[in-house]
């Protein structure tokens, strides 16, 4: 596999002897889940973290398992920068409790603002993007792919109308739905699922199907491997996390 080609795997015995399961709650439920479940691992590089999500398969946890490996057990690249800006991410809740949420991002400039979430309509896409705009003006929205192309190109309208958007994440759930959506509308489309879940992570640029690349440490295999896949991409490069502890949003900044 090669964003795993370059790991050395420690012996079975010594891995489990450093890891420690812990269970994080969650101010706010997120992904369906008001507790996040992860194992880290006291390696004698640093501290790495393994949280692949419970209906991912080993194929697909396995890229969350190098990626932790990495992190324990090989120093982190030096850095080419003393700050990073972020992003306060907003998950799919009512326009009142926006205040609060960005409350616990001070400084931010920037929120991501889920939408598309399962149960909810797009008027509650615009009420809650709205309430975020009220307190930050440069908002991007992610959608997990659970649109249809015409209901992407729907909602980049209503969610551009008061404001403009920065990018519209993963709109679709395919390639092929991207590259469509980029056509129809003239909002910015990023990839994320199209990447990190992807056979080939580059197959979404061949396409011309995205504008911005978002990128994943923990999916994509560690942080080598994410830098690898960075390289090779043209476009602007959005380091996200995946609902990671501090330990892996460490490994995510490190990236950065």
């Amino acid at each position: 596999e090669a964003r795993t080609r370059h790991l050395m795997i420690p012996p079975l015995g010594d891995l489990l002897d450093r890891l420690h399961v812990v269970a994080l709650p969650m101010r706010v439920r997120f992904r369906g889940i008001t507790a996040r479940e992860v194992a880290l691992i006291d390696g004698p590089a640093g501290w790495g973290e393994f949280g692949a999500f419970l209906e991912y398969g080993p194929p697909e946890a396995a890229h969350w398992l190098a990626s932790g490996i990495e992190s324990a057990y090989t120093a982190m690249p030096p850095a080419l920068r003393d700050r990073v800006p972020i992003n306060a991410t907003i998950p799919a809740v009512t326009p009142d409790q926006v205040p609060g949420v960005l409350a616990r991002f001070p400084g931010a400039m920037t929120a991501k603002v889920k939408v598309a979430e399962p149960g909810q309509n797009l008027a509650d896409d615009v009420a809650r993007v709205n309430a975020v705009r009220a307190v930050i003006a440069t908002v991007r929205v992610d959608a997990n792919g659970g649109w249809s192309v015409d209901q992407a190109v729907a909602a980049a309208a209503a969610l551009s109308a008061d404001g403009p958007l920065e990018y519209l994440e993963q709109p679709c759930r395919t390639v092929a739905e991207l590259a469509e959506v980029r056509r129809r509308i003239a909002v910015p489309v990023a990839a994320d699922e199209s990447i990190r879940k992807a056979d080939d992570p580059l197959a979404v640029m061949r396409a011309g199907a995205a504008d911005v690349a978002v990128l994943k440490v923990a999916p994509l295999g560690g942080i080598r491997a994410m830098l690898g896949i960075a390289a090779r991409i043209d476009v602007p490069v959005v380091v996200s996390s995946a609902l990671d502890s501090a330990v892996g949003i460490a490994a995510g900044l490190a990236a950065a």
